[in-house]
């Protein structure tokens, strides 16, 4: 090999270990700078976390439903302990901790710093700071606290702690809305020698945190109480095994009061069967029985196909291939108009209806009410079942769902399309916010949204006479409070059990909106298995009145 193969050779090997320092420098310096700094930061400093205090939650009158009360995280500095096994004794006590855990984790030299309880009140603070322990320190660490105790639990939600031990929302408002509420931690970064110990005089660096954010609700407490007193009572009269009341402002969509039965404590949520945390109001579906037939009927009045003279002959019994289609209590009135058909609830006069509509104008129609869909309610336990698909309805399918049966809601999509009957035709979309307030004093509103204009504002008022009739001539007269026109209708639905129904478990309700000439509120009862009476007019409907009737008391609404 000649000198010029080699010369050549020893500079190309040159060239590639340069080539390859450089590349190595630009790893370090580039592509990893940030972990390099990071490694080369924890040997030179300690860095604590100050956790951002969460957001309030206000009623819409700014009284407080969920705030924060003082407590703390309590922490160790091991290097400046000199007794580990009586400190450890003497904390241990008092916050109830493993006392030979405790010494363990306190004798580790490579941790200068050690939590050792989250969330302790003030109480055994004070009591902690009476010992005058050197290496015993105290951060600020809100704690979530109840005023109204177990008020709107499911509605609100909890706060609980993610796989990092940090504070989380979950269910309900705090879930959905848990960025906002969390704000964003602050962070202490100290110097330390070589031991790890903070430097006295060493570089401190502090970076205060940004408080979450406050919600303020639509939800009037004081509503939210009767409601809640009320399903107790109706739930404990009727003897039914679960129950659900929601009030909303047809006007805005706004959620006034949103109550089920059973419920759970969020102040010790986890003292409770986690299917308690889910609200059924809107993650739980069921029939709705005759309260749809509101809806259907003004479909078809807004179709032109009806009015509420329209006569058609309830003689009997209406046969759909094997199957007939009788009313619930299997009496017939011969010739009746379409305000009748609503104050008898009859079966066999919907499907007089469902006819007039045809298939295609009546499914469209229930898409158009919002069914088969989420409501995009600001709660973060929503579902929606499905409608069966379109190629799929049969003639049988299309009269039950008339009168509500083979067809599932949840509660927030019923009380939201019946809304749309109580406001001019508009389908809002419904809120539990009305408002967030930031720590610095900004307030970002969250306005009224309207979906769709599902019928004409002439459709809406013949309804509404047409369901002020089924009150003042139903089944449920008996029950309403004199003086006031109330506008709504009875529902009893059978529930599906393994394929069939099952005649003696009944899902009751009762949905309606007063005063009716300018609705101020909407309303859905539902009640599941009473054991009183399987029937809404005996169970759900009386519930409803009773509620209405505290409520035209607090706004001061006197009767006519």
């Amino acid at each position: 090999m000649n000198s010029y193969v080699r010369s050549s050779l020893l500079f190309g090997a040159f060239l590639a270990a340069f080539g390859l320092l450089i590349l190595r420098l630009f790893y370090w310096q580039v592509i990893s700078a940030d972990k390099l700094q990071k490694a080369a930061a924890s040997q030179h400093f300690v860095e604590f976390t100050v956790p951002a205090s969460r957001g309030s939650i206000l009623d819409v009158g700014g009284n407080p439903i969920v705030i924060n009360q003082p407590a703390f995280l309590v922490y160790a500095e091991s290097r400046m302990i000199t007794d580990i096994r009586t400190f450890a004794e003497k904390v241990g006590g008092v916050l109830s901790l493993d006392i030979p855990t405790l010494i363990s984790e306190l004798s580790d030299r490579n941790r200068v710093w050690v939590p050792l309880m989250h969330k302790v009140d003030l109480t055994k603070v004070t009591e902690l700071k009476s010992l005058n322990l050197a290496g015993l320190g105290f951060e600020k660490e809100p704690k979530r606290y109840y005023p109204e105790a177990s008020t709107a639990a499911q509605l609100l939600g909890f706060v609980g702690a993610d796989v990092n031990g940090a504070d989380r929302g979950y269910f309900g408002l705090e879930g959905y809305y848990d960025r906002q509420l969390r704000g964003t931690d602050g962070l202490i970064r100290l110097e330390k020698d070589a031991h790890g110990a903070p430097l006295l005089i060493g570089e401190e660096e502090r970076l205060p945190p940004d408080d979450g954010r406050t919600l303020v609700l639509w939800m009037d407490k004081v509503i939210q109480q009767i409601v809640e007193r009320r399903l107790a009572e109706g739930i404990e009269k009727y003897g039914a095994k679960q129950g659900s009341v929601v009030i909303l402002d047809p006007s805005t969509g706004g959620v006034m009061a949103m109550a089920s039965y059973p419920s759970y404590d969020q102040g010790n949520f986890s003292a409770y069967d986690k299917s308690l945390y889910t609200n059924p109001v809107v993650a739980s579906s069921y029939e709705p029985g005759s309260t749809f037939k509101t809806l259907v009927m003004a479909a078809a009045i807004d179709h032109h196909l009806v009015t509420p003279d329209t006569m058609m002959d309830e003689s009997g019994p209406v046969q759909v291939g094997p199957n007939f289609i009788r009313t619930w209590n299997n009496q017939y009135h011969g010739k009746i108009t379409m305000t009748q058909i609503l104050e008898y609830s009859s079966n066999v006069g919907m499907v007089f209806v469902a006819r007039k509509l045809g298939k295609d104008t009546l499914l469209s129609e229930i898409k158009g009410y919002g069914f088969g869909k989420p409501t995009n309610i600001d709660l973060e336990d929503e579902s929606s079942p499905e409608l069966r698909p379109d190629n799929q309805w049969q003639e049988i399918d299309e009269d039950t769902a008339s009168f509500g049966q083979g067809i599932a809601v949840t509660p927030i999509q019923m009380v939201r399309a019946v809304a749309s009957l109580a406001n001019g035709g508009r389908l809002m979309e419904p809120h539990v916010v009305k408002e967030i307030r930031d720590a610095h004093g900004k307030v970002i509103p969250i306005p009224p949204k309207v979906v769709a204009q599902v019928i004409r504002p002439e459709t809406a008022r013949i309804v509404t006479e047409m369901m002020v009739a089924a009150v003042d001539k139903g089944e449920a007269q008996f029950a309403k409070p004199k003086g006031y026109r109330i506008a709504g209708k009875t529902g009893t639905a059978q529930i599906p059990v393994a394929g069939h129904y099952d005649a003696t478990k009944t899902i009751a309700s009762f949905v309606g909106f007063a005063p009716a000439d300018h609705p101020k509120f909407v309303m859905l009862v539902t009640l599941r298995e009473p054991s009183s009476s399987q029937w809404g007019s005996e169970t759900a409907a009386p519930l409803f009145f009773a509620i209405a009737k505290d409520l035209f008391t607090y706004w001061g609404i006197p009767p006519q």
